[in-house]
């Protein structure tokens, strides 16, 4: 958390500890803070170290512990902890949770909670300007906050406390293990690299699993009705690298638990054939992950996505988990009509979520399974939900035209109708590239068999090179199903 701390110890610690610096400029030191960022990133972990560090006074107000049943007690609570803040200033107001007690005023219906609202705007203006009190607020939606809170001499900063990178995890997991007692074997670095969209509270929970896992392997030698465990038994305890894999397993980023998000166990391997593609797919998605430095050298922009179109059958699903794989990015996949629902706007909601997810979890690959279902020529279907699809597709788009080049988001589109697709989808900067993935050749439909068996027990006189003769017009699919068995016979001795 570098960058976000740096801001966080210049506009809080300056302030408190060095006034007069803001006194000597004429400038007014910064009122508020607003932290925002996904569950379980730090943000209150963060309040709390800077208030330890600075020795201030620190005034934690949890959002709903504010709230009473009595007619204007809610809004004296506010008033008494500010009152509070100024008397032993230099302090800091810590609220929690702060969407809790100030939502968006015209979108409420409660009349406490928008005087609840009010009554901050008023106690955040009436501070005196050095009065040497500082207010943090956390949440992780900061969009239902009022927006009047956000503008200067309020909430004057916001600061995206987001999630960490592979650097800043091995950081994290550190921390959590340095009093923790591992296995020599144990190596961190793996650790971290194969912990995407994990958060600090994740990386907290993947190491009690691992703990626990220790424990239970000792449970045979543990009896629990005994008062007391034998050293010999405590000092053979420690946590392995099997301990840590298993923990994986069982645990997930809290931050895209809705979502599925994998990296998906499809290597290049398991792909037989199609080398043009694969070599295609490496240049437009893997290069830009592990090579940024070399497309701003030559002031290139990233591609953004790619379209496999082709044949039912021919691999592309594949091909895309692969992709993500190799890049080890996260992998998110949505069927296309799982976004369309029956209410007004909630399509184009989940198309917003979805993307916020993917941003939330980079690097990420975006896989849209039959994207013609949702994105087919706009304004040519009757009778269609109040044009649903035509509304997700504009949201798709936009959300397309929003993604910057910082956030690792790549999006693979597969369909076999490329013919009914939107043409505004299929332009550079969206979707760039089209990519036909045929069906098999000859030499691509003996690798395939080679791929599909290479972990099955095979005989010594199968000829796959005889199966690959004989299944001409086959799909990926169709040879996994039969192998070269009863249908390959009609080509002819099969």
């Amino acid at each position: 958390m570098g960058k976000p701390l740096t801001l966080i110890r210049e506009l809080v610690e300056l302030p408190l500890r060095h006034p007069q610096i803001f006194k000597t400029i004429s400038v007014k030191p910064p009122k508020g803070i607003l932290l925002y960022g996904p569950p379980g990133s730090g943000k209150t972990l963060i309040a709390r170290a800077v208030a330890n560090e600075t020795g201030a006074f620190f005034f934690l107000i949890n959002g709903p512990e504010i709230m009473s049943k009595m007619a204007g007690e809610s809004e004296s609570n506010l008033r008494k902890a500010f009152e509070e803040a100024e008397k032993n200033a230099p302090s800091i107001i810590f609220i929690d949770e702060i969407d809790s007690i100030s939502p968006n005023r015209e979108k409420t219906h409660s009349e406490v909670e928008r005087r609840i609202v009010s009554q901050l705007l008023t106690l955040m203006d009436g501070m005196k300007v050095h009065a040497h009190v500082i207010v943090m607020g956390a949440t992780n939606r900061p969009n239902s906050i009022d927006p009047a809170l956000r503008r200067f001499g309020r909430f004057d900063r916001e600061i995206d406390i987001g999630m960490p990178d592979e650097v800043g995890r091995l950081e994290v997991l550190r921390i959590h293990t340095k009093n923790m007692k591992l296995d020599l074997d144990v190596n961190l670095e793996v650790i971290a690299k194969d912990t995407h969209g994990y958060v600090g509270a994740d990386l907290a929970a993947l190491y009690t699993e691992a703990a626990l896992q220790c424990i239970r392997e000792k449970m045979d030698v543990i009896d629990l009705e005994d008062d007391t465990i034998d050293a010999e038994i405590l000092n053979s305890m420690a946590v392995t690298n099997d301990h840590l894999k298993t923990a994986l397993v069982g645990t997930n980023p809290s931050a895209l638990r809705e979502t599925v998000v994998e990296v998906p166990n499809v290597s290049w391997t398991d792909i037989g054939g199609l080398n043009g593609v694969k070599r295609e797919l490496q240049e437009t998605v893997q290069y830009p992950v592990e090579h940024p430095k070399k497309f701003e050298k030559f002031g290139m922009s990233t591609s953004k996505g790619v379209l496999f179109y082709g044949p039912p059958g021919c691999g592309k699903t594949l091909l895309a988990k692969a992709i993500a794989n190799e890049c080890q990015a996260n992998f998110i996949s949505i069927k296309g009509p799982e976004l369309l629902t029956m209410w007004f706007g909630e399509s184009e909601a989940n198309v917003r979520e979805i993307f916020d997810k993917a941003h939330q979890s980079v690097p990420c690959v975006l896989f849209f399974d039959e994207l013609d279902s949702i994105a087919t020529q706009r304004g040519g279907r009757v009778g269609d939900a109040g044009g649903a699809a035509d509304r997700v597709l504009n949201q798709l788009l936009t959300e397309m035209d929003d993604m910057n080049a910082k956030k690792t988001v790549f999006i693979i589109g597969a369909t076999n109708r490329p013919d009914i697709i939107d043409s505004a989808l299929l332009r550079p900067g969206r979707l760039d590239q089209l990519i036909y993935i045929p069906l098999p050749d000859e030499a691509s439909r003996h690798q395939i068999f080679k791929a599909c068996l290479r972990k099955s027990p095979v005989a010594k006189d199968v000829d796959l090179g005889a199966l690959a003769r004989f299944t001409s017009g086959f799909s990926e699919d169709g040879k996994r199903h039969h192998g070269g068995g009863r249908r390959a016979g009609r080509g002819g001795g099969g």
